[in-house]
């Protein structure tokens, strides 16, 4: 398994080969069931008593993502014939197997209270307690989710004549989980007839229906840098968490263009320990930047003593607003350029000065009193003769004046390529949710699938919290020796 940060006993594969009983007893030991517990038992003592195990319950909902049960059915078809599968999630003798109906109303609990989020919370301190995530290099990337509802904009033409349509069909099953947000009439952007500048006796009536239009807009409708100065609360509240159409480019260069229905889902992860530090669930249209600031601000907002130096991403979060927040989370954005606009004279393609030959400064240091990068003389200018005629030995750049062209380590340099490298890990950890935890689609309908998502990362966070304890324990046991 690639890891950077210290070599292991046991890797990430190897736990999930593990026999079923002592991999279920790593995962669930110190799992913090206790703040769940609370979220959903009822918050009083009148009425029907409870007579379902509760803690159980969602102990099987974990090991159900470890052993690849997609739907509630299987679930408790596993539940009813296995005695053996019913002791591993904690069931005993005497309590009685819940239906699909307990489970479809304690994931409906899940989804209202949000305490998921809080739980993967309390996994990332814990980890951080014990030294397992050092939060120094992060990378943030998003992965396409497929929904379990059907898409409504397919094309009805394709239907034959007379046959009633799916959805016809459908209707009275899936009345009540429509997975489709209510139609919503959009406010209509203003236009004008006639091209150039609006005419003084109209400029005021202009301005209003603008201002109108805009107002009218949700967070996630307006422009990017429109994000910054809201909070975490405000943004999470108009983010768009319904199945939509999205596509992404091919990253081979091929030019095509795939096209999904469903989710995406952001991941914010520690490149050294590959823990998930934070996470969001958006709908697939949304694009790659929105949930960034999204993460990042809750970075900040909630892990404040996590000493960020680094955060990694792939070019589609090449924006200046999310190279702002990542400077006000006091970190460095490393990130490849897009260049829109031709490339300024004086400057390679990635703005490093150059000398009067045309040879790049190379990358020094960075002074981090003064904000400022350090460029030193190329190595071809030892031998040039203009050296000593208007050829500067030292250029420094401030990282003030443009947070998107100048970071550190220096764009080019051999120590940006290295850094940038480790992005890979986030690449690994989808894979592993993709493969181990049925992360790939959702089997769950509206936002019972926000649910189905989250308690995939909840169960891998804590299989890797549990392997760094298994592994921390058996290091010492082997010292000892």
């Amino acid at each position: 398994m690639y890891s950077i940060q210290q070599e292991e006993l046991f890797s990430f594969d190897e736990l999930m080969k593990m026999s079923a009983e002592s991999k279920y007893s790593v995962v669930l030991e110190h799992a913090p069931l206790g703040r769940i517990l609370h979220a959903v038992s009822k918050s009083s003592h009148l009425g029907r008593p409870e007579s379902l195990n509760t803690r159980a319950m969602i102990y099987s909902l974990l090991i159900g993502k470890m052993e690849h049960i997609r739907f509630t059915k299987d679930l408790v078809s596993r539940l009813r014939s296995s005695s053996e599968f019913r002791r591993w999630c904690r069931f005993t003798d005497s309590d009685r197997v819940p239906s699909e109906a307990a489970y479809s109303r304690l994931v409906t609990k899940l989804d209202q209270c949000g305490v998921l989020r809080d739980v993967q919370d309390i996994v990332v301190d814990q980890a951080i307690a014990e030294g397992f995530l050092s939060g120094e290099v992060l990378a943030v990337d998003s992965s396409h989710i497929e929904a379990f509802d059907r898409n409504p904009k397919l094309d009805k033409s394709k239907t034959k004549p007379g046959a009633a349509s799916p959805t016809e069909e459908e209707s009275a099953l899936l009345s009540e989980t429509s997975c489709q947000p209510p139609e919503v009439a959009k406010p209509t952007k203003p236009k004008r007839a006639k091209r150039g500048r609006v005419p003084k006796a109209e400029a005021a009536a202009w301005r209003e229906q603008v201002d109108a239009y805009e107002a009218s807009l949700n967070l996630f409708e307006r422009e990017v840098a429109d994000m910054l100065p809201e909070s975490y609360e405000a943004l999470i509240a108009d983010m768009p968490q319904f199945p939509s159409t999205g596509a992404k480019g091919d990253p081979r260069g091929t030019h095509r263009v795939k096209f999904w229905y469903g989710y995406k889902v952001n991941l914010l992860v520690d490149t050294a320990s590959q823990y998930i530090v934070t996470g969001v669930t958006c709908s697939a249209h949304v694009s790659d930047q929105r949930p960034a600031i999204v993460l990042l601000k809750r970075l900040k907002a909630r892990f404040p003593r996590l000493r960020v130096k680094h955060i990694l991403a792939d070019k589609g979060y090449d924006g200046e607003p999310v190279y702002k927040q990542i400077r006000a989370a006091g970190a460095f954005g490393l990130i490849p350029l897009v260049h829109r606009y031709k490339v300024p004279e004086g400057v390679d393609e990635h703005f490093r000065p150059l000398c009067r030959q045309g040879h790049p400064y190379r990358y020094d240091s960075y002074d981090a009193k003064r904000g400022t990068l350090k460029w030193t003389r190329p190595k071809e200018c030892a031998t040039c003769p203009l050296q000593n005629h208007g050829c500067q030995k030292v250029h420094k750049t401030k990282v003030a004046d443009d947070a998107r062209k100048y970071t550190a380590p220096g764009r080019g340099s051999a120590k940006f390529a290295e850094l940038f490298k480790q992005r890979t890990a986030i690449e690994r950890v989808f894979a592993y949710l993709k493969l181990y935890f049925e992360m790939g689609s959702s089997r769950k309908r509206k936002k019972r699938a926000l649910v189905d998502l989250d308690l995939s990362c909840l169960t891998y966070n804590l299989c890797k919290l549990g392997l760094d304890r298994l592994n921390k324990y058996r290091r010492k046991t082997v010292q000892a020796a």
